[in-house]
């Protein structure tokens, strides 16, 4: 039986089905619409919602597999977390975003971030 005070802590990540391992530091937002309060000269009159893309990362270790290039290359894939508070976080049809992934040699570890539109929590 899992310990069910256990919120944090814990943390796995896949794409595709492949295990990667995880240092610390993951993060997700679920697919949402941005909110913007609509102001006027009379008070504020409602707000605009513009859909902003679902994200989830984290901080992982170059181990032999998965290749670096792999990870860079990463397009139209599924990212999954399971968390220590019994969520799962399922990323659809997702691509890696920001600059190249540079691994620290001196522990071996890398910053990975991948968005998409379709981020949801279970």
């Amino acid at each position: 039986m899992a310990d069910s005070n256990l919120i944090a802590g814990v943390m796995y990540a896949m794409i595709d089905g492949n295990n990667y391992q995880v240092t610390g530091e993951g993060k997700y937002r679920v697919s949402a619409d941005k909110r913007e309060t609509m102001t006027g000269q009379d008070g504020p009159h409602g707000y605009s919602g513009t859909p902003q893309p679902g994200m989830m990362g984290w901080k992982g270790r170059d181990s032999s597999q998965p290749l670096i290039t792999a990870l860079n290359g990463a397009d139209n894939v599924t990212v999954m977390f399971e968390l220590a508070n019994g969520k799962t976080i399922v990323g659809r049809n997702m691509w890696r975003t920001g600059d190249p992934i540079e691994v620290a040699t001196e522990d071996a570890s890398f910053d990975v971030e991948f968005e998409g539109l379709d981020v949801s929590e279970n």
